[in-house]
């Protein structure tokens, strides 16, 4: 039997493992509001209607914005969705319903593989396959390689959701009678619909700030363009673009589309984690 003073010393060890943990977990938010604070001191002063509403203009006239970007970041990430979501959504339901499968093995090492490629990998990949053949750049093939990117994310977290889904739930389908394809899609889905849908944000997050494939395959576009195979601009290739020029009120722009393209992703982020929850 441990006495008072041992118990007491048990208590105070514990309670300072646990703040320092606490203190070690906090500080690892400072480089964070660090990275924001800077932001917005420097891109809330280039918010404005104009900012939003207008199309970039030579330097020295006043009223720029950025709204081609914005439309085309939109367009592209549209695009990614539309083509990634859905093979995304099959493919974790393959691998949960086979966890054990020879191919569903094979299936899981490549998305594992495509997880890890460098996102300039995927651009120049996608500029061999798409940008050549089509003989011009366009939000199109932007599309395809940023969808590229978001299908390991969604099928992983599909994947690990339906896995998470009790099994009595599917014999009590069976057990009514419910075929195989109306199990899948009326009961083992609906029932895993935050975690894919927390995935799908967490994944459109991560794209939506990608610069090295959007250079290869998007390219960029001065003007409004909401055709799919035309080039288009967007928010990473304007701040690229417009950081590292040597006009002021480019710069201005390219803080004010740094700060928009954060605050999207952080919203992103907290309403998969709200979604999750």
């Amino acid at each position: 039997m441990k006495t008072p003073n041992a118990l007491s010393i048990r208590l105070i060890k514990d309670m300072m493992f646990r703040a320092g943990i606490g203190l070690v977990a906090s500080s690892l938010l400072l480089p964070l509001l660090f990275i924001l604070y800077y932001i917005l001191n420097k891109g809330l002063n280039a918010f404005s209607i104009e900012f939003f509403t207008q199309l970039p203009k030579p330097v020295g006239e006043v009223g720029s914005g950025v709204s081609n970007a914005i439309v085309g970041s939109l367009l592209i990430v549209t695009i990614a969705c539309a083509i990634s979501i859905p093979l995304a959504i099959i493919i974790g339901v393959y691998l949960a319903e086979n966890p054990k499968h020879k191919l569903a093995n094979y299936v899981r090492i490549c998305i594992d593989t495509l997880q890890g490629i460098p996102s300039i990998v995927i651009g120049v990949i996608a500029y061999a396959w798409i940008v050549v053949p089509m003989g011009s750049f366009s939000a199109l093939s932007g599309g395809i390689a940023l969808g590229i990117m978001m299908l390991p994310i969604i099928a992983k977290s599909t994947e690990e959701t339906l896995k998470m889904i009790p099994y009595s739930l599917k014999e009590a389908a069976y057990a009514l009678g419910a075929s195989y394809p109306t199990v899948i899609l009326k009961v083992i889905l609906p029932a895993g619909k935050s975690g894919i849908l927390s995935g799908i944000l967490l994944g459109v997050a991560r794209i939506t700030g990608e610069t090295a494939p959007l250079l290869f395959t998007a390219f960029g576009n001065p003007f409004m363009s909401t055709n799919v195979f035309n080039s288009v601009n967007a928010l990473p290739l304007l701040i690229y673009n417009y950081a590292t020029s040597p006009y002021q009120d480019w710069q201005n722009l390219a803080w004010g589309a740094s700060l928009l393209l954060i605050l999207f992703i952080l919203l992103l982020s907290l309403l998969a984690k709200f979604i999750k929850r």
